[in-house]
């Protein structure tokens, strides 16, 4: 979490004789006017000659630049695109009153093998492009007018080191830190709530100080709490500490009455300041944003939040954000948000890594559930370069890491040590799976530990060492409702990744009521398409409706995340070169819902929905299976030019309705209705010849700072404004300004 230099007057007044004229920490966005070029050479000395180098602004992902081939080593499975090393130069001065302080720069993550120098000196190295971490330059930074340069190398040339797209470069926000000699230190504090119901709630605040001062200090810590609206609720306020050591951890507890607790309907938010005095002078403020919230997994209930039982409704995602490759971009991921919102979506598994903080922080305030997850290997590789090479190392440190800047998140219910590890079937799973969860239970013992097992049996080496606290199935959907005869006792279900559907958005094959497993080359289509009536999947997986028919039907399942939200680059499977992105989104690499949108949103929610497909476009005479998903309805309707073709209602499981239908131009229209009054209707015209193109924006006014996005859709019509929904057109685009 990111503190920003603030002081907040009516604070500082109650203090009295405390000084408001200090400057307490500040946190600079460190992003612009970076020099970058993609080179072996070695670019590390401060009086390097960067003049011609490329200028830009992070974060900042290479690859994506680069050109699709199936000769990159990445290969089509990692996205076809260009790895490399690359280097990153930026100068800048330090304004000599911070003579005195401390000096931070923090990376939220460079992928991969960065090292970074600092004036020429060596400052260190970070293998794991997921991690977030920070380096200290004060005892190498000058001050005033006096240039400073920092020297990035990020080494992503040995591939291919991961099974899906990674991106390449400082993808991820950069902040240089400065902070008094004595100062919260970095992730320093720590929020737990050891009591909460609806009438009070115990917040325990857990605050390291670090004193980077050569003498002993005296100093006090005063905690204020603030709910969402700004107001303060209460205070408390230390002692005199005497610091002698580096680091010196204090504890405040605050009874809060009558809290609002964080959901996933209402996901309030509470902020912890925290400052320091010393003299009575403020030296250091840090804001610790949290949530008062409670939950279960249970044996026999499944989940349960804020002791209301709650199905978790969750989507694995990966990091990329489609056209604009991993390079982080707010706005990018809380559109995928609030698409997944609309949904009915209310989880999501960071797989198979540690995410950007921003997405935690967006499903904070955006009310989702966390699955955050720190490795996709351990010490067997899948591929050559991946992990594994690391893991002996760094996993420690890596995972320490993801512990201690993720902790204070409420929206974080699951801490995941891996993801279809190869030890499951290996006797060192027990050792490794021990070890990883012992380093989480030192900094954190709230949240359950799982892992994603594609084996999940008893005689898995990780689930039998005990030291997960939930049973992460992988697929194996035919076994949930056995789950108890499998794990008896007090075993608990998670739906760790489900699903693995293929679609292709506005494709359909007939018949509908035929499931296209990909196991076989015949059973693929010539075109690289697969189709989206939910009757093609992987052969390890399954369609959403078989997947979600027996999750719903269990209260002991907890729920699931399905493989994937969104389409992402890389692992085109079951197609080869030159697919190159996935085909398993709910949503297109575009954030455009296929069906499945409909079926979910449909289950998911109480809002009304109805929805038709396929489009209304086909050979006079063929026969079309017309698929309707729908909701708080008694039956449908499909009417063809103004005929009625039939009522329908689903029955027993059944999650959609079906008419087979002649193929006639015209206008097919589904109406729903409950108690006999329409509820609904959906319509689906013939289109003629593609005539215009419709252009609109998701928002007409964006933040004029250079990181803010509008989306453009782009609609191609017929001269009456149908939407042409199987045009094929090639559309180019030219962007000014």
């Amino acid at each position: 979490m990111k503190t920003f230099t603030s002081l907040t007057l009516s604070i500082l007044f109650l203090f009295g004789s405390i000084s408001a004229q200090v400057k307490t920490r500040s946190t600079i966005n460190f992003n612009k006017d970076w020099k970058f070029r993609l080179d072996t050479m070695n670019a590390q000395d401060e009086n390097f000659n960067d003049e011609h180098w490329r200028t830009l602004n992070l974060p900042h992902d290479w690859s994506i630049e680069g050109a699709f081939s199936e000769k990159n080593p990445a290969t089509p499975s990692g996205g076809a695109l260009p790895g490399g090393i690359g280097w990153y130069r930026k100068a800048f001065t330090i304004a000599e009153a911070d003579k005195d302080k401390n000096i931070f720069i923090d990376f939220d993550g460079v992928y991969h093998n960065s090292e970074v120098w600092i004036n020429g000196h060596y400052l260190g190295m970070r293998p794991y492009g997921y991690s977030s971490f920070r380096y200290n330059l004060t005892p190498y930074v000058r001050f005033g007018n006096q240039k400073n340069v920092i020297a990035v190398k990020v080494d992503n040339s040995k591939q291919p080191n991961s099974r899906w797209y990674s991106g390449s470069g400082i993808y991820r926000n950069v902040w240089l830190v400065t902070t008094d000699k004595i100062f919260i230190d970095h992730w320093g504090t720590f929020v737990t709530t050891s009591e909460v119901n609806t009438q009070q709630a115990t917040v325990n605040l857990k605050i390291k100080i670090n004193n980077t001062s050569d003498k002993q200090q005296n100093i006090s810590v005063h905690t204020f709490i603030f709910n969402k609206e700004g107001v303060e609720m209460m205070r408390k306020l230390s002692g005199d500490i005497s610091l002698k050591d580096s680091i010196t951890e204090i504890a405040q507890d605050f009874r809060i009455t009558n809290p609002t607790l964080w959901s996933v309907d209402t996901p309030y938010l509470y902020k912890a300041v925290t400052k320091v005095v010393s003299n009575k002078k403020i030296i250091d403020e840090y804001v610790t944003t949290f949530g008062i919230r409670y939950f279960k997994f249970d044996t026999d209930k499944g989940f349960s939040l804020n002791g209301k039982q709650l199905k978790i409704n969750g989507v694995c995602n990966h990091h990329d954000l489609g056209c604009l490759g991993s390079a982080i971009n707010t706005r990018a991921l809380q559109r995928q948000l609030e698409i997944l919102k609309d949904m009915g979506c209310n989880a999501i598994r960071t797989s198979h890594n540690p995410p950007a903080p921003e997405l935690l922080e967006l499903c904070d305030k955006m009310g989702f559930l966390v699955m955050d997850e720190a490795f996709d290997v351990w010490r067997k590789q899948k591929i050559d370069f991946d992990y594994h090479l690391d893991f002996n190392a760094w996993h420690k440190r890596d995972l320490e890491d993801m512990v201690l800047r993720d902790r204070n998140h409420p929206c974080v219910i699951i801490w995941s040590i891996g993801n279809e590890v190869l030890e499951q079937t290996d006797s060192t799973g027990d050792t490794i799976a021990k070890e990883l969860a012992a380093i989480i239970r030192n900094l954190d013992t709230t949240r359950p530990i799982a892992e994603g097992n594609n084996d999940p049996w008893p005689n898995n080496f990780v689930l039998a060492s005990n030291a997960v606290d939930l049973i992460g199935y992988n697929y194996d959907h035919l076994h949930y409702a056995t789950f108890h005869e499998r794990f008896p006792g007090d075993k608990k279900f998670l739906g760790s990744e489900t699903v693995s559907a293929i679609a292709t958005r506005g494709h359909y094959d007939m018949p509908s009521d035929s499931i296209r497993m990909w196991d076989t080359p015949s059973k693929l289509n010539v075109d690289f398409t697969c189709s989206a009536y939910d009757n093609c999947c992987a052969q390890w997986g399954s369609t959403h409706e078989q997947t979600l028919k027996v999750i719903k039907k269990y209260d002991f399942l907890s729920g699931q995340f399905i493989w994937t939200g969104f389409d992402y680059l890389g692992e085109p499977m079951p197609y080869p070169w030159p697919a190159r992105s996935s085909y398993f989104g709910i949503m297109d690499l575009c954030g455009f819902p296929k069906d499945a949108f409909w079926l979910y949103q449909s289950e998911w929610t109480t809002k009304n929905v109805l929805h038709i497909f396929p489009h209304w476009n086909w050979k006079e005479g063929e026969t079309i299976d017309v698929w309707a998903y729908y909701n708080n309805a008694d039956q449908v309707e499909l009417f063809l030019n103004d005929k009625s073709l039939g009522k329908r209602k689903k029955r027993g499981d059944d999650l959609h309705v079906m008419w087979k239908v002649d193929f006639k131009p015209g206008t097919l229209k589904v109406v729903s209705r409950k108690d006999r009054k329409v509820v609904m209707t959906d319509e689906i015209k013939t289109a003629g010849k593609p005539a215009k193109i419709i252009l609109s924006a998701d928002r007409n006014k964006i933040n004029a700072d250079g990181t803010d996005l509008s989306y453009i859709t782009v609609k191609v019509t017929d001269a009456a404004g149908n939407l042409v929904l199987d045009a094929d057109n090639l559309i180019q685009f030219t962007v000014t300004g």
